[in-house]
């Protein structure tokens, strides 16, 4: 049975507005132990920072006790605070590496 429009009726697009998905920072801790040189390949290799914006990444850990790396939605943010977790283990260096909703 097929319905008929009627045309006094209007129909109206109501545009729905999407929230952006919460960004996260993803930050390494300073600890006495991981060498500088090592913190500054991580931030290379998993955030692709070049040397010279890596370096300054790596002070800013070493004199403030943290330093952001990136943000990024949860889901990107999570797997890179484990792929750096994980890697940092293997090579037996406490490096901790967390996010938080930036």
């Amino acid at each position: 049975m097929a319905t008929r429009h009627d045309p006094s009726t209007v129909l109206e697009r109501k545009e729905r507005q999407l929230e952006p998905p919460p960004m996260y920072q993803v930050m390494l801790l300073n600890d006495d132990f991981t060498p500088m040189e090592f913190v500054v390949g991580v931030l290379q290799k998993f955030f692709g920072m070049g040397r010279e914006k890596a370096t300054q990444v790596m002070l800013k850990v070493h004199r403030e006790g943290r330093g952001v790396c990136g943000v990024f939605p949860r889901d990107v943010a999570s797997t890179k605070v484990e792929q750096v977790s994980s890697y940092s283990r293997q090579h037996q260096h406490p490096l901790q590496c967390v996010m938080e909703e930036a």
